[in-house]
């Protein structure tokens, strides 16, 4: 038996304050399963339904007990269960079953989600708030009326965040940054597409300049908190030069969303002493199958180097499946190497503390925290 009582959420989303018929908590589903929250997911197609994924299972397998219900029940008699208990006391109990003793949350997403502090006492654990860098700079650029005062308050505005926040993330940073190149931009490149970008921006535009996205990274790189790199869509290989470009300077690098290309991940944190790879999304997207995907990590990279989270946006059921999802993987992962004679118990339930929790809580300098009960 391995015990992982206690998990670290490395990252996350908040959760819907509103409630949810069938064909919303579909649509949320199904931007889950895309890895793309807060965008375009569409419903699925005429005669097919979400619930029918690995993700869609798992939900069904692990979330109607925490409501009184039996597992694997239909969709249907599940959402009028949770409508019948209310959004808030589905959300509790749902969160407060997860065994996860701290959130870290990404708020950098538009949209009625919870707050970190909500989140806490929800779940009765502990909240950390993860700053997205996109939005900050386009909170910037919304209140600086120069290039000048732009780029003097971005560097102010990120190295004041990186007071209360845990970490920084980037979405945008990867597939338009540093796809281009690695390396900092000099200071009149950054001038002259600071000013492209503003002279051309509408109201309330998103950042994609190539330039000040790479800029935007390296100034986070300097304020001393780890950053997260969404690799969703690209080969985390191509980030090997800014991994090389980043060593030594203090900033570790954690990469979220590789799922498919978990492999090239786990091989990055092999090369850099200072990358990590996510685990969390991976294993629920892929349900049943979960602990395959999870030996293929563990293959190569150093167990020191892997971090849980639930990747979850708006449905507290994510949190759950992921939790559940991950500890179910793990154990059937290890307890075979233990039974095969491979590893030590005493070993076996080392790591997965470290998997579970302890990585993260190394990381992101977070204190020790009380076990939850489970």
């Amino acid at each position: 038996m391995i015990d992982t009582p206690s998990l670290v959420d490395q990252y996350c989303h908040g959760v819907l304050r509103t409630e949810l018929g069938l064909g919303t908590f579909e649509t949320h589903l199904g931007a889950h399963l895309g890895d793309r929250p807060g965008g375009p997911s569409g419903l699925p197609a005429a005669g097919t339904t979400f619930f029918d994924t690995q993700t869609g299972f798992a939900v069904r397998r692990w979330c109607p007990p925490l409501l009184g219900l039996e597992p694997h029940c239909p969709p249907a008699r599940y959402l009028a269960r949770r409508r019948e208990l209310g959004v808030v006391e589905a959300g509790r109990r749902l969160l407060r079953a997860a065994g996860i003793s701290t959130y870290l949350v990404d708020t950098g997403l538009a949209g009625d989600l919870t707050r970190p502090a909500e989140i806490a006492a929800a779940a009765g654990a502990e909240a950390h708030e993860i700053v997205r860098l996109e939005p900050l700079a386009e909170q910037v650029a919304d209140t600086s009326g120069t290039v000048e005062a732009f780029l003097a308050n971005l560097a102010e505005a990120v190295h004041g965040a990186a007071v209360n926040a845990v970490a920084f993330t980037s979405v945008e940073g990867v597939r338009r940054g540093l796809a281009v190149a690695p390396e900092p931009p000099g200071p009149g490149e950054v001038r002259g597409a600071a000013g492209r970008w503003l002279a051309g921006r509408p109201a309330g535009g998103r950042l994609t300049d190539p330039v000040l996205l790479r800029h935007l990274l390296w100034i986070a790189v300097t304020a001393g908190r780890p950053l997260q790199l969404h690799t969703r869509d690209h080969d985390p290989a191509l980030l090997g030069a800014f991994a090389a470009a980043t060593t030594g300077l203090g900033t570790d690098l954690v990469l979220l969303h590789a799922y498919p290309h978990h492999r090239a991940a786990a091989h990055l944190t092999v090369v850099h002493p200072h990358v990590y790879a996510d685990l969390g999304p991976a294993l629920a997207h892929t349900g049943a199958r979960a602990a395959a995907v999870l030996a293929e990590v563990l293959e190569s990279a150093p167990f020191g180097k892997l971090l849980f989270s639930s990747g979850a946006h708006g449905l507290p059921e994510l949190h759950v499946v992921a939790a559940g999802v991950f500890r179910s993987a793990l154990t059937r992962v290890l307890g075979e190497w233990v039974v095969e004679g491979a590893w030590s118990h005493a070993d076996a339930q080392r790591v997965a503390t470290m998997i579970a929790a302890g990585n993260a809580r190394r990381v992101y300098r977070l204190e020790p925290a009380v076990s939850p009960r489970w």
